[in-house]
């Protein structure tokens, strides 16, 4: 979990103590030092800055968050996991700024990827359910809320369904 100037010269000093070790004739450690490299470079693909852009989405510094994540390059090169909330933390972004059809956008995507567990799966659908209920959509937004009820979800999740659902009877 590092940013990418962090990283970066973590790399740097990898890359110097690399050198000196191979100088040294110091195989061992070398070889150490070599695996560790390939790690920092796996992480900066697979793992990114997504879990800062989510302690800072939690903290709601929402611009912090947007710049974590436009350091990923690459999205498509995350793994699973942390695809669906780098797609769930932008959706989140955009919604907070009103931009609903990029939020959609990214919450549609991030409905695809494997989240933590079913619960973060309810709310990106809830999220959607709602952006379409703005957009006055219901059709749509009564398919989210079905998709919502047949996964395992918190009473917190459930309240904020029926919530939704008594807007789209009162929105019909």
């Amino acid at each position: 979990m590092f940013t990418k100037k962090v990283r970066l010269l973590v790399i740097g000093i990898f890359f110097l103590i690399l050198g000196w070790t191979m100088y040294q004739q110091v195989y061992e450690i070398s070889i150490i030092i070599g695996v560790g490299l390939c790690l920092l470079f796996w992480g900066y693909f697979r793992e990114g800055t997504v879990i800062m852009a989510a302690r800072e989405l939690h903290a709601k510094n929402y611009d912090r968050a947007e710049e974590l994540l436009k350091e990923i390059e690459n999205p498509a090169y995350l793994g699973k996991h942390r695809r669906g909330f780098y797609e769930f933390i932008y959706g989140s972004i955009e919604l907070h700024r009103a931009n609903f059809e990029a939020a959609e956008r990214h919450f549609q995507i991030a409905s695809r990827f494997k989240l933590r567990n079913s619960n973060d799966k309810a709310i990106v659908l809830i999220h959607l359910a709602n952006i379409n209920l703005r957009k006055k959509d219901t059709e749509r937004a009564l398919a989210y809320l079905e998709k919502t009820k047949s996964l395992k979800v918190t009473s917190r999740v459930k309240q904020l369904t029926e919530k939704i659902e008594l807007q789209i009877n009162q929105a019909q």
